[in-house]
């Protein structure tokens, strides 16, 4: 018998080497109640992101968020899925709310929050957001300046 927590490594495994069907296969060999669990539900938030399944990424990392708020990663994919959606305004919203409690976040949520700042045209915003995203990982830089989301943002302006 394999441990819920081993399923959950093996299905996490599956999905970095793009294997989604055998992540999936492994998750339902889990009972009802084990997928329940925050443990499972943030995997199962990942399977969603994998299969680019906004719709389900909506419905679970609310939960996840929910029972673990200073993860960052359920807020991140939440407000990814729902800009997927094309739902701007609200991915802005949802990532604002995890960043007062994400307890370590990274670069990744203001970035994300700067992308959604320029898609709703306050690009003031989303240079000082910029700004800091570069001046604690450099390498952004090169990111931000394929990124779609950005526009025509000249990033020679963001120090």
């Amino acid at each position: 018998m394999i441990a819920p927590r081993k399923r959950l490594v093996y299905a996490l495994g599956y999905l970095e080497l793009g294997l989604a069907r055998d992540a999936r296969a492994e998750l339902a060999r889990l009972s009802v109640e084990e997928r329940k669990t925050p443990q499972a539900m943030a995997v199962l938030v990942e399977l969603a992101m994998a299969e680019d399944d906004w719709t389900q990424v909506i419905r679970l990392a609310p939960r996840v968020t929910d029972v673990a708020p200073g993860v960052e990663r359920s807020w991140i994919a939440w407000s990814y899925a729902l800009r997927e959606l094309g739902k701007i305004e609200e991915a802005r919203a949802v990532l604002l709310r995890g960043a007062h409690v994400i307890e370590e976040p990274t670069v990744l949520v203001d970035y994300n929050l700067a992308c959604y700042d320029c898609l709703l045209g306050d690009r003031e915003t989303a240079k000082r957001r910029l700004t800091r995203v570069f001046k604690r990982e450099p390498g952004w830089r090169s990111q931000a300046a394929a990124d779609p989301d950005l526009g025509d943002m000249d990033l020679a302006e963001v120090t």
